[in-house]
């Protein structure tokens, strides 16, 4: 009877989003399974195309004269679980994104790399067999061969790195060898570990718990217990141990043969979370993310799928670790925007995990200091069951923080970008040997370059937005990356005052090796890390003390644990907390939280200083306090006179074109179906807040309601009328993405 696949081509076009039948020939039938990566001919031409086999069935859809056969099967690439294959259809529906590009999210690693493996070299003969062969061969023809079997009478077992090394064993020796019965060759797969090679343990280290964290151990096992289990929200205060409280939770799980995966926000808390982990577990653990190589990712991808890992740690792409019995999902720093997706589909981390966790019968266990409003929200509504940490752990407290007004700093005559106060506490750490943090969001020497006698702004000739000064005198684009040198007059009105706004981590770098010269500054934001293990480096230095003061972006106060740190100063408060996202006051009181959790980590006490243009505000005096009761309920005010999450759900619907006024009337069509409609709300359409990137223009289109069902209703009928548009091909071209709940301005 003949067999039917169901294909879906690796083209990303809405056109093309849907499986096409093929017809399985009898000589692929053992090597075509779902998951199957293969090749089809496609089109008009039959040109030869990738596909991905998502189905199977013995009747095809369309009339069986008009199938065509699979040609050929990738053996090579990896096979997808049906269960991820089931994911990326969710993911399709759920988000609005083409099932090619669900498909390749679900799918980190595409291709199988070839493995690595060690040999060794076992005697196989006895000693009077070997010596026998040494008195019969040439010394001087077969030098090799003899010192080969010298070695051999001083060890059974020889490794293949020992031998090439030590006894220049070739390729063509170990043949002959193998070949007369004097050795056998064992090989044995060698996974690519991206765990440090010299890290090492002499023994596993137990789970200490205090009162409070075994309470809410006990508690989350409960509900995790329980048929109709919750998921569970813990809230602890920066340094009240949360971590360990996930391991013990983990080790449970562990225990009855399940696994876990523990999501972290940001590549740079990889090494430090890691060897944690690795410290109780041992190398049932490992890691995967986006710095590592290919080779890496594919091994550790395979560990996972082969059961030789139990714990999977790593950003948002480590949710589709492969496991085949998922007991535990873990959320670290669950407020973090880098849970949501960028690029399509723009999922959320939060939301994927909740269906994995439901879909599997594993539990979801979500932490922070400053949970998020919507997940706050739904612990309050009852949806999550909450829990809470109020305690450091050990010796530790809450450092004193300061709010230094810099208005009152620029009226005495102090220009510079540390306040008095700061500056001399600096001084005070350095005296001591204490270390410090400095941080500002945002990296290179100035936000932007303008000229101080006409307020022309140097803005990227292919986005809406203006150029940042780097220290080796370029002008950088930091959205398509055009880069040119900086201008020695305005090219407006040619006046030579033209500089920037000294703002960034370099010039907070070269400042602070001015002022303290004697000083070890280290600084760490997107530009000093793009090199592979560059978070790593850069950590283990200021870990090792060997640096006193690191100046970087928000990357360097989530998460790390430097007990020698008293001392944390946010430089600019107000960048993060004046944009024009709804999100910024949340954003703002996050980053100033866990920058104070740094300092005072250890035996000693720690200082927060907090420089402000605006020190009244709720945000920086709630996150002064270390007060998140105090700022969510002002927060939720300002969220309700809004109508946004998590009251309402937000639909944003972003339309991209070469041609502006294309994009404008796709999204004013968009509008006008759907006004009038019953509990949704239409904003728009209007041009992005960036309207032009790499040329391209931007026009966003909002949609509010309280049932989120309403606004996937809008999500599909934008779908079947983009598709329309797509088949009739009149018309520049326009791209239509989707955006639930955004988390970042568009």
């Amino acid at each position: 009877m003949p067999l039917y696949a169901d294909v879906i081509i690796d083209i990303s076009t809405e056109k093309l989003d849907r499986p096409f039948s093929y017809r399985v020939p009898e000589e692929l039938k053992e090597s075509v399974h779902e998951g199957a990566e293969v090749k089809v001919p496609f089109g008009a031409g039959n040109r030869e195309r990738k596909g991905y086999v998502v189905g199977f069935s013995e009747k095809p859809a369309v009339d069986e004269s008009r199938i065509k056969d699979i040609l050929s099967v990738d053996e090579s690439s990896v096979s997808a679980e049906a269960k991820l294959l089931s994911l990326a259809s969710w993911m399709h529906r759920r988000y609005g994104s083409t099932m090619i590009n669900s498909l390749q999210t679900v799918l980190p690693v595409k291709k199988k790399i070839k493995e690595k493996s060690f040999k060794n070299y076992c005697r196989n003969k006895g000693e009077a067999e070997i010596r026998a062969e040494i008195a019969s061969l040439n010394p001087v023809r077969f030098a090799g061969r003899i010192r080969m079997l010298n070695a051999l009478l001083i060890a059974d077992v020889i490794p293949g790195d020992i031998a090439v090394s030590k006894f220049s064993l070739s390729p063509s020796v170990a043949q002959t060898l193998e070949k007369q019965g004097f050795i056998k060759v064992e090989t044995t797969r060698q996974y690519r570990n991206p765990v440090a090679a010299d890290f090492s343990l002499s023994s596993l280290r137990s789970i200490d718990l205090t009162d409070e964290q075994k309470l809410v151990v006990k508690g989350v096992k409960e509900e995790l217990g329980k048929t109709d289990r919750r998921p569970c929200l813990i809230q602890g205060v920066t340094g009240s141990g949360k971590t360990e409280v996930y391991m013990e939770l983990i080790r449970d799980v562990v225990s009855k043969g399940k696994q876990a995966i523990v999501l972290i926000p940001e590549i740079a808390l990889t090494f430090q979370t890691l060897m944690r982990f690795y410290a109780v577990f041992g190398d049932r653990v490992s890691v995967i993310h986006s710095k590592l190589s290919p080779g890496e990712r594919y091994d550790q991808y395979e560990r996972a799928l082969n059961g030789n890992i139990d714990i999977m740690i790593g950003p948002r792409s480590a949710l589709f670790t492969p496991f085949k019995n998922t007991g535990l999902i873990v959320i670290d720093e669950e407020h973090e925007t880098s849970y949501k997706s960028e690029k399509m589909p723009k999922y959320h981390a939060r939301e994927v995990a909740e269906y994995i966790a439901a879909r599997e019968g594993a539990g979801l266990v979500m932490g922070s200091a400053t949970p998020s409003v919507e997940s706050s929200y739904k612990a309050r509504q009852g949806i999550y069951a909450y829990f809470k940490l109020e305690n450091r752990f050990g010796n530790a407290v809450l450092p004193t923080v300061h709010i230094v007004d810099m208005r009152k700093e620029l009226k005495s005559g102090n220009k510079s970008f540390l306040s008095r106060e700061l500056s001399n506490a600096i001084s005070e750490r350095l005296i001591k040997g204490e270390q410090t943090m400095l941080f500002i969001n945002r990296r290179g020497v100035a936000g932007f370059i303008s000229c101080r006698s006409c307020g022309y702004v140097m803005k990227c000739p292919h986005c809406d937005v203006s150029m940042t000064e780097h220290a080796d005198g370029r002008v950088v684009c930091h959205y398509c990356g055009h880069t040119i040198r900086k201008p020695e007059i305005c090219p407006e009105c040619g006046s030579r005052y033209i500089s920037g706004f000294k703002a960034g981590t370099e010039a907070v770098e070269a400042g602070l090796k001015k002022m303290y010269p004697s000083a070890r500054v280290i600084r760490m934001d997107a530009d000093t890390t793009k090199e592979k293990d560059g978070h790593e480096k850069l950590l283990s230095l200021f870990a090792d003390g060997k640096a006193d003061i690191m100046v970087g972006t928000q990357m360097i106060v989530k998460g790390h644990d430097f007990p020698n740190v008293t001392l944390v100063g946010a430089i600019a408060a107000d960048i993060s907390l004046f944009s024009s996202d709804y999100h910024s006051p949340e954003r703002t009181f996050d980053l100033l939280t866990q920058a104070a959790g740094r300092a005072g980590r250890g035996d000693r006490a720690g200082e927060v200083f907090i420089q402000t243009y605006d020190p009244e505000h709720y945000a920086l005096k709630a996150a002064a306090d270390q007060d998140y009761e105090r700022f969510y309920k002002e927060e939720i005010i300002y969220r309700k006179l809004g109508d946004y999450p998590p009251l309402m759900h937000v639909l944003l619907l972003e339309f991209y074109s070469k041609d502006k006024q294309a994009g404008e009337l796709r999204a004013g069509l968009m509008a006008e179906r759907a006004k009038g409609r019953e509990g949704i709300a239409v904003l728009g359409p209007a041009p992005a807040a960036i309207s032009r990137i790499r040329d391209i223009y931007r026009t966003g289109l909002y949609f509010k309601s309280a049932d989120i069902d309403k606004l996937t209703e809008i999500k599909d009928q934008a779908e079947a009328l983009q598709a329309q548009f797509m088949e009739a091909r009149s018309g520049p071209d326009v791209t239509l993405q989707f955006d639930f709940d955004p988390v970042e301005n568009f």
